[in-house]
C-alpha cells in the first residue's frame, strides 16, 4: 500500500461494451489525502468514467482501483468504500429526494440506522461546513441552483467521508453559485482535510487545485500543479480546453511587449503583476 493514498488508478482499461474503444485506456493515477485535484479534458474523454471507478460505481476490465487500501472489486468492501468517496453530480435535482432541506441531509443517515443524536449532531455539521444551515427548514426547490448543490455537497458530507468527488458539480451553475460552490469546496478541502477530486470544464476552477490531470481520448496526457499544466498554452488548446482567462490575458500582454512572467494563471496573480508595472 501506497502510504498517505487516498484513490489509485493503476493501469486500468475500460469499455461500455465488449469489443468496443476503450473508454480509459492503461489509465494510471495516484491522489494523496487532502490534495485537491482538478481532472480536465474535452466531452468524451473518459474523465467522468474515471470519477465512478473511485467509488466502485464502475469497476476496470483490467488493473485495479484502490481506495486507501481496498480493492474496488471486493465486493464485501463496497459500503466500505461509498463511506469513504462521496460523490455530488452535475445535477443536484436528481440528488434531492426530501421536501425539506435538513431532512434531505439526514436522508443516507436514516437509511443507515444512523442513532437519531448522532443523526442531529452530523446533519447540524454538514449544513454549516456546506454553509445551508439557514436555509434548513426550506423547501429544496426553493432555493437557487447553487444553494441546491451546496445541499447535495451536505448530504454527502454527514456521511463523513473521507473524499469528494465532484463531477462536473458546477455545470449548470450561474457564476455566483459556481463561486458559492467553490468557497464550500475549498473549505471543506482547506478546514476539514478532506480530498477533492473535481471534474470540471471550468479552468478558472481548476487554476484553484492542488494538481491538475488532464485528459484526452482515454488517456491522461498531462499532469501536475496547475502553472505547470498550463504554461504552455497552446498544448492546452491542442486538447480542445480552455485557457484561464488570465493567463490568456497575460499571454495577449507579453506578446505586445509587456514583461510579465509565464507563471501567472489566476486572476489575482495577474492583478498585482500588472499593478507592480504601473508602480
Amino acid at each position: 500500500m501506497i502510504e498517505n493514498r487516498m484513490l489509485e488508478a493503476d493501469h486500468i482499461l475500460f469499455r461500455y461494451a465488449q469489443n468496443a474503444k476503450p473508454v480509459l485506456d492503461d489509465v494510471s493515477v495516484e491522489i494523496r489525502k487532502g490534495e485537491f485535484i482538478a481532472v480536465l479534458g474535452a466531452n468524451g474523454c473518459g474523465k467522468s468514467t474515471l470519477a465512478k471507478h473511485f467509488n466502485a460505481i464502475l469497476l476496470p476490465e483490467k488493473g485495479t482501483v484502490w481506495v486507501e487500501e481496498i480493492n474496488t472489486q471486493d465486493e464485501e468492501r463496497i459500503y466500505d468504500i461509498r463511506q469513504k468517496v462521496g460523490m455530488v453530480f452535475q445535477n443536484p435535482d436528481n440528488q434531492i429526494v426530501a421536501t425539506i432541506v435538513e431532512e434531505d441531509v439526514a436522508f443516507a443517515l436514516e437509511n443507515l440506522g444512523v442513532p437519531q443524536p448522532e443523526m442531529r449532531a452530523r446533519v447540524d455539521e454538514a449544513m454549516q461546513m456546506a454553509g445551508i444551515f439557514k436555509h434548513k427548514d426550506k423547501a429544496p426547490h426553493k432555493l437557487s441552483g447553487g444553494q441546491k448543490q451546496r445541499v447535495a455537497i451536505a448530504g454527502v458530507i454527514a456521511m463523513r467521508p473521507d473524499c469528494l468527488i465532484m463531477d462536473e458539480s458546477t455545470a449548470m451553475l450561474d457564476p455566483i453559485g459556481r463561486d458559492k460552490v467553490m468557497r464550500t469546496v475549498q473549505k471543506l478541502n482547506h478546514e476539514f482535510g478532506i480530498t477533492v477530486v473535481m471534474i470540471t470544464h471550468y479552468m478558472e476552477e481548476a487554476v484553484l487545485a492542488d494538481r491538475v490531470i488532464v485528459m484526452n481520448d482515454g488517456h491522461v496526457v498531462l499532469e501536475g500543479t496547475p502553472p505547470e499544466v498550463f504554461r504552455d498554452s497552446d498544448k492546452i488548446r491542442a486538447y480542445k480546453l480552455d485557457v484561464p482567462q488570465a493567463k490568456e490575458l497575460c499571454d495577449e500582454l507579453r506578446a505586445a511587449g509587456v514583461d510579465l512572467p509565464e507563471t501567472i494563471i489566476g486572476a489575482e496573480e495577474c492583478a498585482a503583476a500588472l499593478a507592480a508595472l504601473l508602480k
